[in-house]
C-alpha cells in the first residue's frame, strides 16, 4: 500500500487537533454564500461556459420521507402522503425547463445524482417521468459510460424497484444503513433488518450496477466498539465497492429530529474515537483505501485510482471522478457549481414553488469567486483529495509563486510539520499518515475566510 493510502491512528494528535472545521465540499463554504448573487448573475454565468463545451453534473433534490430518522440533518419533508410528491416533481420539471434552455444540449451529462430526502419516495411512473423530462432538456448518455447514482432507502425498495432504475439508466447506488445493531435503530426511528439490507446490495449486483456504496453512523445512541464493530464486519462480507463512515454530531438546536435522541445514551467522546480507531483498522484490514474524509473505497474503485492519478474531485456530493463538470443544482435546497461560481435554491418548498410558478429560477443566494478563490480552491482540493500538493501545478495555473503568495501559511504550517502531519520540501506539501484524519485542519490553513471569521459555525474535525 502506497504512502497516500496509509492511516496513523495517533489520539494525541488527534486530540490536540480535534477542533471545528469545514469539511470543504466547497471553498469558499457555503458560510460566504449571499443574496446578493441571484437568479440573474447566475443565468448569465451558466450562460458563459457553454464556451468551455465542459461536460454536465445534475443533481436533483427529492426532499420526501415516509418516516422521519432523528439523526437527520438534511432539508427534507417528512410525510405519509404519497400525493405531495406531484405538485413539487411538476415544479422540478419546470424548473428543468428553465435551466436546459441555459446549457447547450451538447453538451453531455456525464454525471447525475438523486438525492434527498429519500429519492425512492416517488413512485415508480413518476421515477420514469422524471427521467423522461430530464433527457428531454438535457443530453443524458445512453451508453452506461456516466456516473448516474441514486440514494436508497432499503424500506422504500419493492421487488421492481432496482430493475426499474437500472433500465433508467441508474449505475450506482448508495443505501443508507447506519447500523445493524436493533437497539440503535429504534433508538434513531431507523428500523431496518440485516436481511432486507444486504438483499438490496446482491439484488444490485446480479443486476449489474457498477458500484454499491454503503453510509454508516459512528456516535449514534447504544453504539460501542463491540456493536458498530459487529456491523462493520457483516458489511465487509458483502464486498461493497465504497463505504461512508459518518461521525453523528449532535447538535438539537439547530436540527429539531435530533432533540428525540436520548442524549444520556449517547457513547463518550473515547469511545467514538474508540470506534473510529477500530472501524479504521477492519477496513484496511478487509482491503479498502481511505479517500479521506469519511469515504473508504476498494483500491480498484474508480474513487481510489483517480486518487492515485491526481484527478479526484470534491463537491457537494463528496468525493467525485468527474473535476470538469458544471454541477446543476434542481430542486428546493440544491446548490449549484457553475463557471466560477456557487449558487443555492431556496429551502422553503413554498418559496421555491413561488419562484417557479412566476417563471423564475428559484436561486436565492449563491457566490462569485475571485482570483483569490480559485486559487485557493485550487490549492484545498488537491490536498483534500490527494494528500500532496506540489507547488510547480499550482505556479503554472494561476501564475504566481506559491512560496511567496503563500509565505504566511507555510509559517503556521510549520507547527504541523514540527506535530508530524505534514513535510513541506523545497517543492510540495505532502500530508503524512499521522495527517490523514486531520485533512480539514491543514486545509483550514488555507482558508482565508476562517482566518477573518469572528465565529466558528461548523462541527469538529472527527
Amino acid at each position: 500500500m502506497s504512502l497516500s493510502q496509509t492511516i496513523d491512528f495517533d489520539l494525541d494528535l488527534i486530540n490536540r487537533y480535534n477542533t471545528a472545521g469545514p469539511r470543504y465540499t466547497s471553498y469558499p463554504t457555503a458560510v460566504q454564500f449571499h443574496e446578493g448573487f441571484g437568479a440573474e448573475r447566475y443565468a448569465e454565468m451558466a450562460k458563459e461556459t457553454n464556451a468551455s463545451g465542459r461536460p454536465l453534473s445534475l443533481y436533483f433534490h427529492i426532499p420526501f420521507c415516509d418516516t422521519v430518522c432523528f439523526y437527520c440533518a438534511c432539508n427534507k419533508v417528512v410525510t405519509k402522503d404519497r400525493t405531495k410528491a406531484k405538485p413539487y416533481l411538476d415544479r422540478l420539471y419546470k424548473e428543468m425547463a428553465m435551466q436546459g434552455a441555459l446549457f447547450d444540449k451538447s453538451r453531455p451529462v456525464t454525471q447525475l445524482h438523486w438525492g434527498g430526502g429519500t429519492p425512492t419516495f416517488i413512485s415508480h411512473d413518476e421515477m420514469t417521468e422524471l427521467m423522461g423530462k430530464t433527457a428531454e432538456h438535457f443530453g443524458l448518455l445512453d451508453d452506461d459510460t456516466g456516473e448516474y447514482s441514486i440514494e436508497i432507502d432499503p424500506r422504500e425498495v419493492d421487488d421492481s424497484t432496482l430493475g426499474l432504475l437500472r433500465k433508467l439508466g441508474f449505475n450506482r447506488i448508495s443505501l443508507g444503513v447506519q447500523d445493524f445493531d436493533e437497539r440503535v435503530q429504534k433508538s434513531v426511528n431507523r428500523v431496518q433488518s440485516e436481511s432486507l439490507v444486504l438483499g438490496v446490495l446482491e439484488e444490485a449486483r446480479s443486476l449489474g450496477f457498477r458500484s454499491t456504496s454503503v453510509d454508516l453512523i459512528y456516535g449514534l445512541p447504544h453504539q460501542d466498539r463491540k456493536t458498530f464493530g459487529d456491523t462493520i464486519d457483516k458489511i465487509i462480507k458483502v464486498d461493497p465497492a465504497r463505504i461512508s463512515v459518518f461521525n453523528y454530531a449532535h447538535l438539537p438546536d439547530r436540527f429539531k429530529p435530533q432533540r428525540r435522541i436520548d442524549e444520556e445514551a449517547l457513547p463518550s467522546p473515547g469511545e467514538k474515537l474508540a470506534m473510529l480507531q477500530q472501524t479504521i483498522q477492519q477496513l484496511t484490514e478487509a482491503g479498502y483505501v481511505y479517500i479521506g474524509m469519511d469515504h473508504f473505497a476498494k483500491p480498484d474503485d474508480e474513487l481510489a485510482v483517480a486518487q492515485r492519478d491526481h484527478t479526484l474531485y470534491r463537491n457537494f456530493q463528496g468525493y467525485s471522478t468527474h473535476s470538469n463538470c458544471d454541477l446543476v443544482g434542481l430542486g428546493s435546497t440544491s446548490v449549484g457549481v457553475v463557471g466560477n461560481s456557487y449558487s443555492q435554491n431556496h429551502h422553503d418548498l413554498e418559496k421555491y414553488f413561488q419562484c417557479i410558478d412566476e417563471g423564475r429560477l428559484a436561486v436565492f443566494r449563491g457566490v462569485e469567486l475571485d482570483a483569490d478563490d480559485v486559487l485557493r480552491r485550487d490549492v484545498i482540493t488537491r490536498l483534500i483529495c490527494h494528500f500532496e500538493l506540489a507547488f510547480e501545478d499550482v505556479e503554472k495555473v494561476h501564475g504566481i509563486k506559491f512560496r511567496d503568495y503563500f509565505a504566511r501559511e507555510l509559517k503556521e504550517l510549520k507547527a504541523m510539520e514540527d506535530d508530524g502531519l505534514i513535510k513541506i520540501s523545497g517543492s510540495a506539501i505532502t500530508v503524512q499518515p499521522a495527517g490523514r484524519l486531520l485533512i480539514r485542519n491543514i486545509c483550514m490553513t488555507f482558508d482565508r475566510y476562517l482566518r477573518e471569521a469572528t465565529e466558528q459555525r461548523f462541527s469538529r474535525v472527527i
